[in-house]
């Protein structure tokens, strides 16, 4: 892979890492079997934090017409599609060449009309409406930098939503001993070193000029599966805008 341009926050050995699961991303059953299972969790957070922001009406098939949309670390596609499909004119950005293939030949065969880039938040301008960063953070070579880079595209009057897991007891067994041991994640998928706790990421958005809006975690239960919870001991969203 090229060298990343100065000032990237993309980690090469993520990006890499990440490309390689670009085949089977859509595979419910895949690598990317937890993402797939966390994602109506997440579309429903994030539709409740939009219709707050903005007052919209809940019952609205496409709340993010006339809006634009960025999905920061998008994979190949998983959460841009149901975006544009919300009405958005989505801009989705990946530092994995592998999936954004994956994530334009997806679209494609859906419909959807998506501007998917190669590369990091960098490449983006903005201003976005609605900037999405779910599960990236952990990923990066410099969270402080990209959450100023998030913060650099989102509009006025925008939302940031952001995902990312604790640094905690339970998410190094959940995730690591469990998930990359026994269960579907690759080996190697995450560095639990670098995950960042909830006081941790609300500092860096608070030093990049953003107000926080909402912290929730997202838990999981054998019976429930993936949900919303008080307890941020697993994983946890954070909402913010500009202060």
């Amino acid at each position: 892979m090229a060298s990343e341009p100065a000032g990237s926050t993309i980690d090469p050995s993520e990006a890499a890492h990440f490309g390689r699961m670009a085949a089977d991303w859509w595979d419910p059953n895949g690598s990317s079997a937890m993402l797939h299972k966390m994602n109506p969790v997440r579309l429903a957070y994030i539709r409740d934090r939009i219709d707050q922001h903005w007052g919209l009406d809940e019952c609205d098939l496409r709340p993010l017409a006339g809006r634009r949309a960025a999905d920061v670390g998008c994979g190949a596609g998983l959460l841009a599609e149901p975006l544009a499909r919300l009405g958005a004119e989505v801009a989705a950005v990946d530092a994995a060449p592998e999936n954004i293939t994956a994530a334009r030949a997806h679209a494609l065969g859906q419909g959807l009309e998506i501007d998917y880039r190669v590369g990091g938040v960098e490449s983006l301008d903005g201003p976005y409406d609605l900037v999405t960063c779910l599960e990236v953070l952990e990923h990066v070579a410099d969270p402080s930098g990209f959450i100023a880079g998030l913060a650099r595209i989102l509009a006025h009057d925008g939302l940031l939503v952001l995902s990312t897991p604790n640094r905690t007891s339970m998410s190094r067994l959940m995730l690591i001993v469990i998930g990359e041991g026994i269960g579907r994640i690759p080996r190697g998928t995450h560095d639990w070193d670098k995950f960042l706790t909830p006081e941790e990421t609300c500092a860096l958005m608070r030093h990049a000029g953003l107000e926080i809006v909402d912290c929730t975690g997202l838990a999981w239960g054998p019976a429930s599966g993936f949900h919303l919870s008080d307890s941020k001991s697993l994983d946890y969203f954070v909402t913010a805008k500009r202060a």
